[in-house]
């Protein structure tokens, strides 16, 4: 029986098209026994339409047969073309047992029963047995070609090799394998090009493990002159520390030569010396810079030069008498 279906010719094709469709109306008929609530009783109205639907699809099937072939066709062409019309002819009986089966799906709903239903299934499932390409069937569609004088080299045609197929289901099944294939084949380059990626990030790491760049350092002239300097807080506006970067070396503040010369606040020894009224450091390092800054902050600022204020001791400072009578 397994031989028999799955028989890899255009006859057992077709017929595994026509076996496809048999157990098709029962799950439509437990669909429907839901819906309606396993009610049998319907309106008659519906009932009428459901079978009157299946009688004339079911005389249809019956009466109808193939074309004739047209005149003068040679061997091989008078085969392929019975081939096509006996295939399409076994469609068209498919389809004329599934039309009444989902008019009396929508009739049974609609009366809200189970008999429009069972109507048509007792006259379209026999239209499927009939579609199958028996031998009286494949007989009766060769004799309806051959009608003009023409042979049709229909079992000829039928006896050609053919894959084993099943419809909707073998191309789902073809279309799972081509995604499954394309998925490993994406996974496949994904990580070929994750390895490429990593490979060569360890040569750039061993790269670097075998010349490593050592950081310049300043010669010893510039080590003597500059200092490093410490991160600065950042205010509480700012957001982000990108300002307060530490820098660095900064040079050391040397005295100059003009910075060595007396000025007027400064008081004069007898050695030719020069002493600021504060008490000096030595001139070495960036401290006598800036007590010669603190000193003309001093100097240049009226409230605080000593010199204005001892000048200023001479003169009456209190309050004047009162002319009073």
């Amino acid at each position: 029986m397994i031989d028999f279906i799955l028989q890899p010719t255009q006859e057992g094709e077709l017929r595994r098209r026509v076996l496809f469709w048999i157990p098709a109306p029962l799950p439509l008929l437990g669909l429907v026994y839901l819906l309606v609530g396993g009610a049998f009783s319907a309106a008659g109205w519906t009932i009428l339409l459901a079978t009157s639907v299946a009688v004339g699809t079911l005389l249809l099937a019956t009466i109808v047969q193939p074309t004739p072939l047209p005149e003068g066709l040679a061997p091989p062409v008078s085969a392929r073309r019975s081939l096509h019309r006996f295939r399409q002819f076994t469609q068209l009986r498919v389809a004329l047992a599934l039309v009444p089966m989902a008019l009396g799906a929508a009739a049974a709903v609609i009366g809200g029963g189970l008999y429009p239903l069972l109507a048509a299934l007792a006259l379209a499932w026999p239209q499927l047995l009939l579609a199958m390409p028996t031998f009286f069937t494949i007989t009766r569609a060769r004799r309806a070609m051959e009608a003009w004088g023409t042979t049709a080299y229909l079992w000829h045609a039928l006896s050609r090799p053919a894959k084993v197929t099943w419809p909707i289901a073998t191309p789902l099944a073809r279309s799972y394998r081509a995604w499954r294939a394309e998925r490993a084949r994406r996974l496949a380059q994904e990580k070929a090009q994750d390895q490429e990626q990593d490979r060569a990030w360890k040569e750039v790491v061993e790269d670097e493990r075998a010349n490593p760049t050592e950081p310049t350092k300043p010669s010893a002239q510039e080590e003597g002159r500059l200092q490093s300097t410490r991160k600065l807080p950042a205010l509480p506006e700012e957001g982000t520390d990108a300002d307060n970067e530490p820098t660095a070396l900064i040079p050391h503040l040397e005295p100059s030569a003009e910075d060595d010369e007396p000025r007027d606040g400064d008081d004069v020894s007898k050695d030719g010396d020069t002493t600021d009224t504060d008490d000096r450091e030595p001139s070495s390092g960036p401290r006598p810079t800036v007590s010669r800054a603190a000193g003309r902050l001093l100097e240049q600022s009226g409230a605080l030069n000593l010199g204005v204020r001892n000048r200023r001791r001479g003169q009456a400072n209190r309050r004047p008498p009162a002319h009073k009578p």
